[in-house]
């Protein structure tokens, strides 16, 4: 069968979690879809930036709720998300990966055109269509159950955990969607999204914002 150790041909990381440790060297083929639910941005995600006075990062709980939350809201209006994970392996193919699955693959094709060459934080966007769309086989279990032995070098996915708040908001987004499905905007990419900190929200001084050009 396609993407089990008895296929010769196709490889089977590539199939189940959408990324593979030997890139363009592996000897067997990556099938790569034309069409998917699920989009993927390598390495969207990065560890909290350093303060330049301080020496000092962000708390990582903090910063990784700000993230998701940004970007959740800015996929969201493309459809009716399903599901989205944030990877945590150090391995270099899987850091910080963003897997969003859409509901319909008609959406998750108008995200993927409209945010690709579009800069965050500094960065060129990069999205392709995922063959994963279930995440149950791409997960590690031990890693959900805190026993995983291989750390972070593991080669199936340590999924970032999503807050409840998070995972209630995407719930909401669902049933918006679910009164009546709206054609997908196109983004305006020379659009700038910002989105203020906590921080800046209580009226401090340190400012952490994402941009969207």
């Amino acid at each position: 069968m396609i993407g089990t150790e008895e296929d010769k041909f196709n490889c089977p990381f590539y199939f189940k979690i959408g990324a593979c440790r030997h890139g363009e060297r592996c000897s067997r083929t990556h099938l790569r879809p034309n069409f998917s639910q699920t989009i993927i941005f390598p390495h969207l995600y990065m560890a909290p930036p350093v303060d330049p006075v301080t020496q000092v990062a962000r708390d990582e709980t903090e910063h990784f709720e700000e993230f998701y939350e940004d970007i959740l809201e800015e996929f969201m209006k493309f459809g009716e998300i399903e599901e989205m994970h944030v990877v945590e392996n150090l391995g270099d193919h899987m850091n910080g990966n963003v897997y969003i699955k859409f509901h319909y693959e008609e959406d998750a094709g108008n995200c993927l055109n409209a945010m690709n060459g579009r800069f965050y934080a500094g960065r060129t966007l990069a999205s392709e269509f995922s063959p994963v769309t279930d995440f149950r086989e791409a997960r590690c279990r031990q890693f959900d159950e805190d026993v995983c032995s291989r750390g972070g070098f593991c080669n199936f996915m340590h999924l970032k955990r999503v807050p409840r708040f998070l995972r209630k908001m995407m719930r909401k987004g669902k049933k918006k969607k679910s009164r009546g499905r709206e054609r997908s905007p196109s983004l305006d990419p020379d659009r700038t999204f910002t989105r203020a900190t906590s921080e800046e929200r209580r009226g401090m001084y340190l400012v952490f914002s994402y941009l969207f050009v």
